[in-house]
């Protein structure tokens, strides 16, 4: 009898099946189903805060200053860095700004959620758009 030539095994030809796993579990972003709350357009939208306002005075004088400037990044950075230096009694003007849109806000809140609940949910008809006789 002959016997077999023995040849040299590459370990890199071997290919060994991966162990058996109970249960593969499946990631919860790839095929869940997301629910989207539709976005009701008569609900008040939150007011911005100090630091916003403050934002937006800032953004106005440091273009003027820095036209070279685009980036709202740096812009924003730039902004952040001042907001940090900036004493309490600075702040005081954005923060009363703040407060009193905060307020408007809550009362504006309040009047949509009583709107809400005695079913007057302002939806839109024909009549809010003026159905007036075409004339031809």
């Amino acid at each position: 009898m002959k016997k077999k030539a023995k040849r040299k095994v590459n370990k890199k030809e071997i290919k060994l099946k991966p162990a058996k796993t109970k249960a593969k579990a499946k990631p919860k972003t790839s095929r869940a189903k997301k629910r989207v709350k539709k976005e009701d357009l008569n609900k008040p939208k939150k007011p911005p805060t100090a630091f916003f306002y403050f934002l937006e005075d800032f953004r106005k004088g440091y273009q003027e200053e820095h036209p070279e400037v685009k980036s709202m990044r740096d812009i924003g950075k730039a902004c952040g860095e001042k907001w940090k230096t900036m004493t309490f009694e600075e702040k005081v003007q954005y923060y009363d700004t703040a407060t009193e849109k905060r307020q408007e806000f809550e009362e504006a809140t309040a009047a949509y959620v009583k709107r809400k609940e005695s079913g007057e949910d302002l939806k839109v008809s024909d009549d809010d758009y003026g159905s007036e006789d075409v004339m031809e």
